[in-house]
């Protein structure tokens, strides 16, 4: 696996991951994409030779929304879509609002949104465009998930305060328990 076109085909080959992706498209959301571990993952199974899917905490569906701001409303999309496969631990964000959540300035878009994660092996997101293909988008770039490095993006590696944030999160995540290949890569 060395390309987008690789990746897209290992997720174009998933049963499971294409009616996710097709649940959401039904919403049809303004900039939407599922993203973050729901991309990650499928990466890091596949080049640790897994047969059988990590288990993911949520399934992250990001729109942009300037015109919808209430969460009330990410609430209720979460609801149509666990109607459409209730086993999904679906979580659905408005990110044109999330940065009030994260304290920083506006995002301008949900790819926006997306190269302000954590980390540059998570900063992915894909979508189904007219004709079902999927899309996938890697504002940091795809050769840090490629290569199994988790490392931070250049937005969390501007102060300590961010820098910390993703230290927490190398902790808390615990990702090298599941993927033991994986290298680690430290702010400090």
């Amino acid at each position: 696996m060395k390309t987008k076109e690789d990746i897209i085909e290992l997720i174009e080959t998933d049963i499971g991951m294409m009616d996710i992706l097709r649940a959401a498209k039904t919403l049809n959301l303004p900039d939407w994409w599922i993203c973050a571990g729901f991309v990650r993952s499928k990466i890091w199974d596949h080049l640790h030779g897994y047969t059988e899917r990590t288990s993911t905490p949520d399934v992250d569906v990001i729109y942009f929304d300037q015109n919808s701001m209430e969460e009330s409303v990410e609430k209720g999309l979460e609801e149509k879509l666990r109607e459409i496969l209730p086993k999904v631990p679906w979580s659905v964000k408005n990110e044109a609002r999330m940065h009030v959540v994260n304290n920083i300035l506006p995002y301008t878009s949900s790819v926006d949104a997306i190269s302000k994660f954590p980390e540059t092996a998570t900063a992915l997101g894909v979508k189904l465009d007219e004709q079902d293909r999927v899309n996938l988008t890697a504002p940091c770039g795809i050769e840090d998930v490629l290569q199994l490095k988790l490392k931070p993006t250049p937005y969390f590696s501007k102060t300590e305060e961010l820098a910390a944030i993703y230290e927490e999160r190398v902790v808390k995540k615990n990702w090298k328990s599941k993927w033991h290949k994986i290298e680690v890569f430290h702010t400090y």
